[in-house]
């Protein structure tokens, strides 16, 4: 486990069998700050090195799906530099939209991890196999999280989860190697 990582009450599922990583946007892969422009033209703010974690995590043969009540190109362009093609917007149930992604990919809930930060993600939360929450989230979601991150959302949370869940397989070394500037 990444320092200062904690392990909360008893995960439904072993890390280790994580497949699927579901992600929130607002609070998980930002700083939950929301910027409009004189023009509404809303900015968000991504952490790098968040996105370098879910490149290893894919390259590990994980799937990543973000799941996001809000809309909007910001979210879309950012999944799209990375490879996520499992992009759910706009969604008010997040529990139902949970339930459809892994029946479209075959998959149980026990094989899925959230990362989630408030209230709305509750519904996927107290489902998948292993909830996470990043260390700034809700009072209600760090109740039913097995782990929560270190770093708060928007600042390294995912690429800490990422590891954790890496190193439950023992795939977090390949990972790293990956990276090496090798002759």
């Amino acid at each position: 486990m990444p320092p200062g990582g904690t392990i909360r009450g008893m995960p439904t599922a072993d890390p280790a069998s994580i497949r699927l990583l579901c992600l929130d946007v607002d609070g998980v892969l930002t700083d939950g700050s929301i910027l409009l422009d004189d023009h509404g033209v809303e900015t968000k703010r991504f952490f790098v090195r968040d996105g370098t974690g879910l490149r290893a995590w894919q390259r590990a043969g994980g799937t990543v799906a973000i799941i996001t009540g809000r809309s909007g190109d910001a979210v879309r362009r950012r999944a799209e530099e990375l490879g996520i093609d499992r992009v759910l917007s706009g969604v008010e149930r997040k529990g139902r939209a949970f339930e459809g992604l892994l029946a479209e990919l075959g998959m149980t809930a026990d094989e899925a991890a959230m990362v989630g930060d408030d209230l709305p993600d509750l519904p996927v939360l107290v489902r998948c196999g292993y909830p996470v929450a990043v260390r700034d989230a809700a009072p209600e979601v760090h109740a039913v999280a097995a782990w929560i991150t270190s770093q708060p959302g928007g600042r390294g949370a995912v690429r800490e989860v990422v590891e954790h869940l890496l190193r439950a397989r023992g795939a977090w070394d390949r990972a790293v190697a990956h990276f090496e500037d090798r002759d």
